[in-house]
């Protein structure tokens, strides 16, 4: 059974920070969705995404849907366009420098707090943003309800990197979907390579308000829960010389901790996904259809292979 960082709950309280979950924008969602199946996730329905209007009126759409694979802690997320907005032409800017994860979201337990302090570290800032999306909760019409806060495109070039505050745990984290075949149980790592480590880490521990940690190969950011690692692109090619960088700043994979690492590999092996052991935990490439990067499948989410090779 994977050793889940100490904080064994869903949502952070006070100052707390956890990584909560990754977006990969992906073209076909139908096609995406079924890749993560044949990985041996258990993927929601799709759903698309809207801004609930202020005045009242009917609900605005933000130009994205989403499918959603749920962990125990945290969560995989495919993003797709659903409509021209503001928002989606920064979906197809971000994909056509190539399909993959390119948001990372840190959960907090009050994101308008965390909006005031962006600005106060220096980042420009968007509007809080109210974002909902339809779901089934019990057979029954529910609403998954979320607040962000964002900064300005360009701020943070590694993608769409921003802090949420969940309004409706129960209806996100519904247990029927908290099994996966392959037995992944939360989400612990993101995985970044980037041109400048230094410029990259002071600008991540503004943002996240969390210190570094330097090593050989880059630098980790520790959240109160999850990690955020930093790898010069040398460094990364060398640990995953099967991942060729599309373009820089890469945001390559996420770490995923599993119950048992056999029972994964049955898993994840039985498809055509290409797969490594890496220390004690395996490298398996994404499938085409969820762009460039790849997971790393571990039962020790604390600990990073490459540790070892400092």
């Amino acid at each position: 059974m994977a050793n889940v960082q100490a904080i064994d709950r869903q949502l952070p309280r006070g100052d707390e920070i956890f990584l909560d979950h990754i977006a990969h924008f992906v073209r076909d969602p139908d096609a995406a969705t079924r890749a993560l199946a044949s990985a041996g996730f258990a993927p929601t329905p799709l759903s698309v995404q809207v801004n609930p209007d202020p005045a009242g009126g009917a609900p605005q759409p933000t130009g994205t849907g989403n499918s959603t694979a749920m962990f125990r802690r945290g969560y995989i997320e495919v993003l797709f366009k659903t409509a021209d907005t503001p928002l989606s032409r920064e979906f197809d800017a971000a994909i056509a420098r190539y399909p993959g994860i390119h948001l990372a979201a840190f959960a907090v337990a009050d994101a308008a707090r965390s909006h005031r302090r962006l600005g106060e570290a220096g980042f420009r800032t968007r509007p809080l943003v109210q974002m909902q999306r339809p779901l089934d909760v019990d057979g029954k019409p529910g609403t998954a309800a979320f607040t962000l806060a964002r900064v300005e495109a360009g701020e943070m070039p590694e993608g769409r990197i921003q802090m949420l505050t969940h309004r409706t745990e129960a209806a996100v984290w519904q247990p029927r979907w908290l099994g996966h075949p392959n037995g992944a149980v939360a989400l612990t790592r993101v995985i970044i390579a980037v041109r400048d480590v230094a410029e990259a880490v002071a600008r991540f521990a503004r943002f996240t308000g969390r210190p570094a940690r330097p090593h050989r190969h880059g630098a980790t950011l520790t959240l109160d829960r999850g990690f955020v690692d930093l790898m010069a692109a040398d460094a990364f090619t060398t640990l995953f010389p099967e991942l060729p960088i599309p373009d820089l700043p890469f945001m390559a994979g996420c770490a995923i901790a599993v119950r048992s690492l056999p029972e994964t590999l049955r898993v994840v092996g039985r498809d055509a996904v290409a797969i490594r052991p890496y220390g004690d935990a395996v490298v398996a490439r994404f499938p085409d259809a969820l762009g460039h990067g790849a997971w790393l499948f571990s039962e020790q989410p604390q600990r990073a292979p490459w540790a070892d090779e400092d």
